[in-house]
């Protein structure tokens, strides 16, 4: 029987070094119980100024997964969903560079009333991108809506139409924001020492 692969000893050690590092848990800043009221009062907010109209929402991945799937599920109006993808944080905790765009939507946007549907409104520079490009495709309107906004951070002015919360100037994870992709499946919102 042949012997399985092992690395040499130099990679293992680096793996073990990488494997062992340790970083403060979560803590905790908004309750389950708080976020599911704030999609009760989110989606009402929609129902009502979006019932008869042609609605497309549009999700900005990956943060925005969580939020988007449980506010649909309360709106209970036909609509279609799409998503946009934008990277900006690489890694790490800060914004790194100019948003870039490695997803567009598929559905016609032309004519119809878009709502945005984004996790965190931090310096503006992605949400901004996004809502420029999207006002292009010719919609009947363009809404945005945010589960938080750290207004302490913006760098570009951003309306936000729905909005779950403000915060401060905190790095939050969970219920589909991560860090370094950790931390998205977290059912409540916390932050990260930093």
């Amino acid at each position: 029987m042949p012997r399985p692969y092992l690395p040499p000893y130099n990679t293992l050690r680096k793996i073990a070094e990488v494997c062992t590092v340790t970083t403060p848990p979560p803590r905790l800043l908004i309750p389950q119980d708080e976020i599911a009221q704030l999609l009760r009062r989110l989606a009402w907010e929609l129902r009502r100024d979006y019932l008869g109209k042609d609605l497309v929402v549009v999700g900005i991945l990956k943060g925005a997964f969580v939020f988007m799937a449980d506010l649909v599920r309360l709106l209970d109006l036909p609509l279609q969903v799409d998503f946009v993808r934008v990277a900006s944080y690489g890694a790490g905790v800060r914004p790194t560079s100019a948003p870039r765009f490695s997803l567009r939507p598929h559905l016609p946007l032309i004519g119809r009333h878009l709502l945005v549907v984004e996790d965190i409104v931090d310096t503006g520079r992605t949400t901004s991108s996004v809502l420029r490009y999207l006002d292009r495709q010719r919609p009947a309107s363009l809404r945005l809506c945010a589960l938080l906004s750290k207004p302490s951070r913006r760098e570009v002015p951003v309306v936000i139409n729905y909005l779950g919360a403000a915060i401060p100037d905190l790095f939050v994870v969970g219920y589909g924001l991560d860090a370094a992709e950790q931390h998205r499946n977290l059912p409540y919102i916390a932050y990260l020492e930093r």
